[in-house]
């Protein structure tokens, strides 16, 4: 019995997100129950993992139940020191933890008014004084990080940390809402928006189901600012491929790329890939060794 993780709508679960990252960027194989928020199917998630409330919450292999994300990270770290979750350096770890601490208790203006949402990006949020002042703390304490620790490195301390699962969805709205930051944290926004983990778990969110009204807002939107993707759509077969590239099962739904066919095993795994092909190394590495 490995682990399971229990998420809500990836598009719109920030703490769901938290959670998967940190068994993504770890390597860390983890199967996967999600339930999709404000139904009756989020209730039967949280009963299969009960007494946890909320999402994301950890059945470890011998049985165990974690909730809340901050216990979670620490219990990866704890069970594989390999993984390097935390920075290796002592003054580095006690500043990531802090971070991580205060990105877990505060925030609330800038979690209200721009609730997660990575199906769209808006040109203007109107953004009022406290979500302005979140976001001067939240520059403040990322160039601390990056000034005392992120030499040689593109994230917080330099390499990936749980520092950065934690902000990752922070940057997503930043993103998603087109708030005002500096160029430093700019810059940082698009490393957390280009990691290939990031994308899938994106890509992900865009084949869950149906748009979730209550993240819907009424403001002139934008192009995704992350990386672009490769253009593909919804198609008939036959394919080029038989077997589906994830799977190795049978093929039963297809997309177009390139003024190819390619197949997949389920809807899922075609929705995910069309949502951003080039976050598929499988997929990629199936279109690069099939001669056109």
């Amino acid at each position: 019995m490995g682990y399971h993780l229990a998420i809500g709508d990836r598009s719109y679960s920030s703490w769901s997100l938290r959670g998967w990252l940190l068994f993504a960027h770890a390597g860390l194989p983890v199967k996967v129950a999600l339930g999709r928020l404000y139904s009756d199917d989020f209730a039967r998630l949280l009963a299969d993992f009960a007494p946890a409330r909320l999402v994301p919450a950890l059945r470890l292999p011998d049985g165990t139940l974690v909730g809340e994300t901050l216990a979670i990270a620490e219990t990866l770290a704890e069970r594989h020191p390999e993984a390097g979750l935390w920075p290796a350096d002592p003054a580095a770890r006690a500043t990531a933890r802090w971070l991580a601490s205060e990105m877990h208790a505060g925030f609330d203006a800038l979690r209200s008014h721009c609730p997660m949402n990575l199906r769209v990006s808006y040109s203007d949020c109107e953004p009022p004084a406290p979500v302005l002042q979140d976001l001067a703390r939240i520059e403040q304490l990322w160039a601390m990080a990056r000034e005392k620790f992120g030499a040689g490195g593109p994230w917080l301390f330099a390499r990936w940390s749980i520092a950065d699962a934690f902000f990752a969805p922070v940057a997503a709205r930043i993103a998603g809402y087109n708030l005002p930051v500096g160029p430093e944290a700019a810059a940082y926004v698009a490393t957390q928006l280009a990691d290939p983990h990031f994308r899938r778990w994106r890509a992900m969110g865009a084949a869950d189901g149906p748009d979730q009204p209550f993240y819907k807002r009424d403001w002139p939107t934008r192009p995704w600012p992350g990386p672009a993707k490769r253009a593909a759509r919804v198609a008939a077969g036959p394919s080029v491929n038989t077997a589906c590239p994830y799977s190795g099962e049978p093929v039963t739904d297809f997309l177009e790329m390139d003024g190819r066919v390619w197949g997949f095993c389920n809807a899922f795994c075609r929705d995910k890939t069309l949502a951003d092909p080039e976050a598929w190394p499988k997929f990629m590495e199936m279109v690069a060794a099939t001669p056109a």
